[in-house]
């Protein structure tokens, strides 16, 4: 069975990005909707799957990572921050596949890509 992990790697820092603010939609024929609201741990990740065994199923989905909060937490940034909330959108095509979708970000650039 699948499941949905991420990992937030703060890269102006070289630290993980403890603390950030996640949330996961799924979005369906045009309706978004806000399934959790989870926190990283110290090591960026989060305690448990976004999505788990039970839960995760063949759709269109989104993280929603809070960025510019973290990194107001965590020293200066200008106002209104050049990154605040970072969508990413994507799909799952395989309900027995794990997708790891890791973030690598600082306030004024981010990574991602389907990780493993």
């Amino acid at each position: 069975m699948g499941a949905l992990t991420t990992h937030v790697l703060d890269t102006a820092n070289g630290i993980p990005a403890a603390g950030l603010k996640i949330e996961l939609w799924a979005h369906h024929n045009g309706d978004a909707t806000l399934l959790k609201t989870s926190t990283t741990n110290q090591d960026g990740r989060l305690d448990k799957p976004a999505l788990s065994e039970a839960e995760f199923k063949i759709g269109q989905y989104e993280l929603r990572f809070f960025a510019g909060d973290y990194f107001r937490k965590h020293g200066k940034l200008s106002e209104p921050a050049f990154l605040d909330i970072i969508p990413l959108m994507f799909g799952i095509a395989d309900a027995d596949s794990h997708y790891h979708v890791p973030l690598l970000v600082s306030p004024y650039s981010y990574s991602t890509y389907r990780g493993s």
